[in-house]
């Protein structure tokens, strides 16, 4: 017969099994010893990042960015979401230096576009700006600067530079030198109004940015605007190397003692700044034949009219 010493023994030995048991659950369902990074991926509506969490035992950041870059091309099985360094790019290298972490592209990667290519780096960005030796990020195209829709250079990256909003999209912003043109103080010719460093959300586009800067009006003196200021922006796309604005019913009324051409000229010469734009077609709640004041066929595609410039010496 067992002693009561013995029974006593016995059941201390399957506590500790059941507790060992417990232990080995609990760190299954947590994926595992190791430290917790987080993935980042593209969900399938490409309007934000979401992640999953990864668990590793790595201790060599070397091997662990290694890691963690391989973990970025795992597609998922049920497809829940975009693979950022998926096949339809390759990323052919990277280098680590003094906490700047470059990672170089193939030419394909400059084929993504717009709020897309935003968040395959913000995700890129964030899992590997984890590690501590990575302090900063660089993308680089075939060993050159990635630069934005404009030819600007993107910069070096952190994980401050995409901010969530509230519908958790996010953004990314960066900065941009603009030309745009206003008006004169007589209203008849246009003043050129150069604007350095403007901080805009890269979700949207820098022709659509050109519009919206022109609505809202001079930031410098001696200045004018040339837009109503009600209007509204309803889209601006670019096709074969035209711009084509759409905007609300407020743009035909004009409060400004400006002429119709420096206005229309205003938002053409403004846009052909731009390198990918070479013409402009403005239509008014989707509608071209209609005549901006009785004087101009907004049918017509515009081209740059520098003879809208303000002669040199006329002063404002």
């Amino acid at each position: 017969m067992i002693g009561k010493k013995g029974k006593i023994l016995g059941l201390l030995l399957l506590l500790t099994g059941m507790l060992g048991i417990l232990c080995a659950c609990a760190n299954g369902e947590n994926g595992g010893s190791g430290t917790v990074y987080r993935i980042y991926y593209v969900n399938n509506d490409e309007t934000k990042i979401i992640s999953r969490e990864y668990r590793s035992e790595t201790t060599d950041e070397t091997l662990l960015l290694e890691e963690l870059l391989e973990e970025l091309s795992v597609i998922s099985a049920r497809l829940e979401y975009e693979t950022p360094l998926a096949k339809e790019f390759a990323l052919v290298g990277h280098t680590l230096d003094n906490g700047l972490l470059t990672l170089d592209f193939d030419e394909r990667y400059r084929e993504l576009r717009g709020a897309r290519e935003v968040l395959v780096r913000a995700s890129i960005v964030r899992t590997v700006i984890q590690l501590k030796q990575v302090e900063r990020v660089a993308f680089t195209v075939k060993g050159e600067q990635l630069v934005d829709q404009a030819g600007v250079a993107i910069g070096v990256m952190d994980g401050e530079s995409f901010i969530e909003n509230a519908g958790n999209e996010i953004n990314a912003y960066e900065k941009v030198d603009l030309r745009l043109y206003f008006a004169n103080a007589s209203g008849d010719y246009l003043v050129e109004e150069e604007r350095r460093n403007v901080v805009y959300n890269s979700n949207i586009s820098l022709e659509k940015l050109v519009v919206e800067k022109l609505v809202e009006g001079p930031a410098g003196e001696g200045i004018y605007p040339t837009v109503n200021p009600g209007t509204k922006v309803l889209s601006v796309t670019v096709k074969d190397g035209i711009c084509y604005v759409n905007l609300s019913g407020e743009f035909l009324n004009q409060p400004y003692n400006v002429t119709s051409d420096v206005t229309i000229y205003s938002i053409t010469n403004s846009l052909v700044e731009l390198s990918n734009v070479n013409k402009v077609q403005i239509s008014v709640d989707g509608e071209t034949d209609i005549s901006y004041r009785e004087k101009l066929s907004l049918n017509n595609v515009f081209e740059r009219n520098l003879d809208m410039l303000e002669p040199t010496g006329t002063g404002y």
